[in-house]
């Protein structure tokens, strides 16, 4: 079963906004932080376990960890990081947290590899006394403490109105649409999944192909599309609805391979360079921008507070959701559909992206175009 929120959505900055009392002095380690009354025991220098799932989805490496190592620097200059990245793999995850844990880590940030399995981490964790928050991906069947992430589900719907608008717009809403999701081990992807058929089912939107993609790879992507070419002929798909930029890259790539001009509507999510570009150029309608920065930077306030002994007040976290053995305390942010029309107005208007980055090369005549220098 989909896990659901319980409670309303914050904006990104409402969200990191309500965190901000979270993070306790590090200058005295006999401070009691956010109310709690452990802080005393608790070393200045505490080790934090950042576990992040892969490097195929560039925000990882280029957002999530130097957002995250930078906060912590910041709130405790004492504290180490202990970071990893699994690529991919759900073993190499299982060896990176038991190296975590045996290297002294007070709290494990993990983002898992495969929601299920990830649950052997925090029972292992839990053998120690380990905190566990699940970032950006809820960790299934785990008696996890906190999770930080963006209302996925939310993203899904805004992923499928985008293209059903789009189709109507077109004067395509009946027409056939090709559906890629996510990897199946990613709680996130099921819940995308969930909210985009949630509006394209009654859409009126012909499903013609449907696919899951394992470890969300662009190449996969690729060749799904290019067998849902073969299948439904390439002058019969009106749009396609990929989970991610990853995926509408891979997709976009078999459909300019098969000679399909113009291309159709292609969703994303991540607002990666590449998927903005591509927005840019009108190779790719949209993409769900999701403020990494505050997700990255709640996490580490969330962490650094609780590896000092804290307790983060119940009334400050603005959700639970349940993993299917508990409804875990969430701080959940809010995403935002993104196309050429407001790039301005959000990735850009946010830093997370420059217009130097986006309009360089090839880029440069388009972003003219569309303004944006």
């Amino acid at each position: 079963m989909t896990p659901r929120n319980s409670l309303p959505r914050l904006s990104a900055s409402a969200a990191l906004a309500a965190l901000m009392f979270l993070t306790p002095a590090c200058k005295d380690n006999k401070e009691t932080a956010g109310g709690g009354s452990a802080a005393a025991n608790k070393p200045a220098g505490a080790k934090i376990a950042l576990l992040l799932p892969e490097s195929k989805t560039s925000r990882y490496e280029s957002h999530d960890r130097p957002h995250f190592e930078r906060k912590v620097k910041e709130l405790c200059p004492e504290c180490q990081v202990i970071y990893s990245n699994a690529d991919q793999d759900a073993s190499k995850q299982q060896n990176q947290a038991e190296a975590a844990l045996t290297n002294g880590a007070q709290v494990l940030v993990l983002d898992p590899v495969d929601a299920a399995s990830a649950s052997g981490i925090v029972a292992r964790a839990r053998q120690s006394k380990v905190l566990v928050i699940s970032y950006d991906r809820l960790i299934a069947q785990a008696d996890v403490d906190y999770y930080i992430s963006f209302d996925n589900e939310q993203v899904g719907k805004l992923q499928g109105q985008a293209l059903a608008d789009k189709l109507k717009a077109d004067g395509k809403a009946d027409g056939t649409i090709v559906v890629i999701n996510g990897s199946p081990t990613d709680s996130n992807a099921a819940m995308f999944k969930a909210g985009a058929h949630s509006v394209l089912d009654g859409s009126g939107a012909k499903i013609g192909a449907e696919y899951d993609t394992p470890d969300w790879s662009p190449d996969k992507a690729q060749q799904q599309m290019e067998q849902a070419i073969t299948q439904l002929g390439k002058d019969k798909i009106a749009g396609v609805y990929a989970a991610n930029d990853g995926t509408a890259g891979g997709a976009i790539a078999a459909m300019k391979a098969a000679g399909m001009t113009p291309l159709p509507p292609v969703t994303g999510q991540d607002a990666e360079l590449a998927g903005i570009q591509r927005i840019v150029a009108g190779e790719q309608y949209m993409t769900v921008y999701k403020a990494i920065k505050a997700e990255a930077e709640a996490a580490a306030e969330l962490a650094v507070t609780l590896a000092r002994g804290g307790q983060p007040p119940a009334a400050k976290v603005n959700g639970k959701v349940n993993n299917g053995m508990k409804d875990v305390p969430a701080v959940l942010l809010t995403p935002v559909a993104v196309t050429k029309d407001n790039l301005k107005s959000t990735v850009m208007a946010d830093g997370f992206w420059t217009a130097a980055q986006i309009c360089e090369g090839s880029f440069k005549d388009a972003c003219a175009q569309a303004q944006l220098q």
